[in-house]
């Protein structure tokens, strides 16, 4: 049995040494030296965004609202995807501005050249591990980071209460339809169908339930109905609303006003005001399938700002992953450069600046694809081709030196 043991023990080792033996000495020593740092830069980058972003808001919530300190243990770690999906490309930065820079300065890059090498083979275990930090933070962020976002709101709620339950659900729920009205002659849709001819609202959606609900019905000529109830849910079976202590009032062309009160009442309309509620609140909490389903929804409505925000953010899944490309690129060309010979705290503060003008470039894209000013495929991959330019630009520049 021990025998057994021990032959599985040397199998799994020989499976993990025997391919790492097989990759080129350079690359082995080049990997060496940039996977270390990295992991270091990762794990900074992720105490400090915690810190920032949700372990004060932690500490506020265990003071006011008496959050146990296990929940708000659990919570912290159910945000650590998210906060490492912002550190995979600033560490990628750091580590192989820092690395080459180091190699740079020592002079063991110059003799690289001297041995007829370019800058382009130098810089390939820096682009590779680039490539797999740019897949690894595309599976985080569309598996992992919804999930786990989820998990931490639902374990404050557990932690806090009725206290927490007051900040969840969704507020002022607007669906709006349009379509035919039905002619008030001879009671048929009319040809066009552009009409709006309803208007669906409620304050405040949680637990499947809509509150406070009011229904704007234009879909008959000559005829405006206004529903108000305090709660209303979707009957699947019956595809059909059930309002809840309520009113109807109606008003005909003339000007005749009739109002019913109901304590319940069943009204014939789509599912599309539940959907639009269930859509979370921040495309963070969405992974892209959702993203997906969400643009749909919002095309229904024909919420033009929404669709174009949600376009925007379902090409940012793709976008977010490739700056680790982008900075991987950039770090390895720039720390390479033989008249670039950087102390540490040069190299960090480099690093933030170069940070600084990526996201800089990409909020405001980002911000004219929202506004309509831009097409939402432009504004978000804008920043990351001009970047990758200027990248192939340098490294082209390095080459032929």
């Amino acid at each position: 049995m021990k025998l057994t043991n021990q032959s599985l023990i040397k199998k799994t080792i020989n499976k993990i040494i025997i391919p790492w033996y097989s990759i080129p000495l350079i690359d082995r020593w080049l990997l060496g030296q940039i996977v270390p740092p990295m992991l270091f830069a990762i794990s900074a980058f992720t105490v400090i965004s915690l810190s920032v972003g949700v372990m004060f808001d932690l500490i506020r919530k265990i003071v006011e609202y008496g959050l146990p300190l296990l929940q708000a243990l659990k919570a912290l770690i159910y945000s650590l995807p998210s906060f490492l999906v912002l550190s995979f490309p600033m560490a990628v930065l750091l580590s192989t501005l820092l690395s080459y820079g180091k190699l740079s300065a020592n002079s063991e890059l110059l003799a690289l050249r001297s041995l007829g090498i370019k800058t382009s083979r130098i810089i390939t275990p820096a682009l590779i591990v680039s490539i797999f930090m740019t897949g690894l933070t595309f599976y985080f962020n569309d598996n992992l980071v919804p999930t786990s976002n989820k998990l931490a709101e639902s374990t404050l709620r557990s932690g806090i209460g009725s206290s927490f339950n007051k900040e969840k659900g969704k507020n002022n729920i607007i669906f709006s339809r349009k379509g035919s009205r039905i002619d008030a002659s001879t009671n048929k849709p009319t040809k066009t169908n552009t009409f709006l001819t309803h208007i669906f609202y409620a304050s405040r959606f949680e637990n499947n339930v809509m509150r406070d609900v009011t229904v704007l019905d234009f879909s008959r000529e000559n005829i405006k109905q206004i529903l108000t109830a305090k709660s209303a849910i979707f009957d699947q079976d019956n595809s059909s609303w059930i309002f809840k202590d309520g009113s109807i009032v109606s008003t005909d062309s003339i000007g005749q006003t009739t109002s019913i009160n109901f304590k319940q009442y069943l009204y014939p309309f789509v599912e599309g005001p539940l959907d639009l509620a269930k859509v979370p609140k921040d495309a963070s909490d969405m992974s892209l399938k959702e993203a997906l389903e969400a643009e749909k929804i919002y095309k229904k409505i024909g919420d033009l700002k929404q669709i174009r925000k949600i376009q925007v953010r379902i090409q940012e899944k793709f976008t977010l992953p490739c700056a680790c490309l982008v900075f991987g690129l950039i770090g390895s060309i720039l720390g390479s450069q033989s008249n670039l010979r950087s102390s540490k705290s040069q190299g960090f503060g480099l690093s933030v600046i170069l940070i600084l003008i990526y996201y800089v470039m990409s909020f405001v894209c980002s911000s004219f694809g929202v506004k309509g000013l831009l097409p939402p495929i432009i504004a978000a991959w804008f920043p990351v081709l001009i970047s990758l330019g200027g990248g192939c630009y340098f490294l082209r520049k390095s080459n032929s030196i």
